[in-house]
């Protein structure tokens, strides 16, 4: 099943039916009018929203509409928890190279995680806002996963069976805040802007056999101003899988239903900077950091610069037959205009 937001009026916008090809969709007002409704009642209301799916794909569905995933806000317009975290080792082991410093052993064993700000993210189509280009302004394409309520001391077992949806997401970071704050030793607050989660969430089933092992196993595809800049494996390189990731959040508390747990960077092992651009054959990137470590390690200064406005990300990842299957996070950089 695939479900989508249409913005609104209302800061949660309207939750619709998608069909499988993203061409139709249709309004589930009559089973819930938001995501976060659907997912406080997921066992009722899912079986009632299959059908809406089901007659979509058929062509049957009543009042069926074009879908425009310009309309689209993201599938949780805000969300009780966004937690983030950072399941490709190769990501954290570039940092630290990059800096001569090693990875503690604990990083192989318990995740890296932050808790990000949830009360609101930016549509897939709304512009990436800095007050300054100085800031750093940085993509990270991921994946995430939305969750039913998850118990605290949840295994990866039960965890797993708390997964209702996959989504991808640009989890924008402002990289030269980081340092600063990392300092303090309390965490990333300013540094992490507003994420986008792109215009379709689907359940795991309609991943078939590309979900295993609690991984989205297919190339991300990530677009810099137009030209491809990574391809990077979602299933591969993942140390820590998604029902690792909750049951790492739920240790010490109750997950609330819509609570969103992101990967972390999508990053894939390779052998070095000249070799892991895809202009080299490489898979690239997935975020600008990580050429900027490549660039450290290897001639000890990054060259490669941060985005800077009027620049363009584009995310997305497509089945086998090369159709996308949630719709593309398309953004443009841009100035902050002041509270819209």
């Amino acid at each position: 099943m695939k479900l989508a937001t249409l913005k609104n009026a209302s800061r949660d916008g309207a939750l619709v039916v998608v069909s499988r090809d993203l061409t139709q969709y249709v309004s589930a007002a009559a089973v819930a009018p938001n995501l976060q409704a659907a997912l406080d009642d997921w066992d009722a209301l899912a079986p009632r929203l299959e059908q809406l799916y089901a007659a979509l794909n058929a062509g049957t569905a009543a009042h069926a509409q074009a879908f425009d995933e310009r309309l689209c806000h993201s599938p949780l317009p805000r969300a009780y928890q966004w937690a983030d975290g950072s399941a490709y080792i190769n990501h954290v082991e570039l940092v630290r190279k990059a800096r001569n410093a090693e990875v503690p052993a604990s990083f192989y064993t318990d995740p890296l995680m932050y808790q990000g700000g949830s009360d609101s993210f930016i549509g897939p189509r709304d512009p990436i806002y800095a007050q300054s280009e100085e800031w750093g302004i940085d993509l990270e394409a991921e994946v995430a996963v939305i969750t039913a309520d998850v118990a605290m001391g949840a295994s990866p077992a039960d965890a797993a069976k708390a997964i209702r949806l996959v989504l991808l997401v640009n989890d924008v970071s402002l990289r030269n805040l980081i340092p600063a704050e990392l300092l303090k030793g309390f965490g990333f607050f300013q540094s992490k802007a507003a994420s986008a989660f792109s215009p379709v969430a689907v359940t795991p089933d309609e991943l078939g056999s590309h979900w295993a092992g609690n991984k989205l196993h297919l190339p991300l595809m990530v677009q810099l101003s137009g030209r491809p800049f990574g391809k990077p494996n979602a299933g591969e390189d993942m140390t820590f899988d998604f029902a690792q990731l909750v049951a790492h959040a739920a240790k010490t508390r109750e997950l609330a239903a819509g609570s969103i747990i992101g990967s972390g960077t999508v990053s894939n092992k390779q052998g070095n900077l000249h070799g892991s651009s895809i202009e080299n054959g490489g898979v690239g990137y997935g975020c600008l950091a990580e050429v900027r470590m490549y660039e450290t390690i290897e001639g000890g200064a990054p060259t490669t610069g941060f985005l800077k406005y009027g620049d363009s990300v584009r995310i997305e990842m497509f089945d086998a037959a090369g159709a996308s299957i949630f719709g593309a996070i398309e953004q443009t950089v841009a100035p902050y205009p002041g509270r819209r």
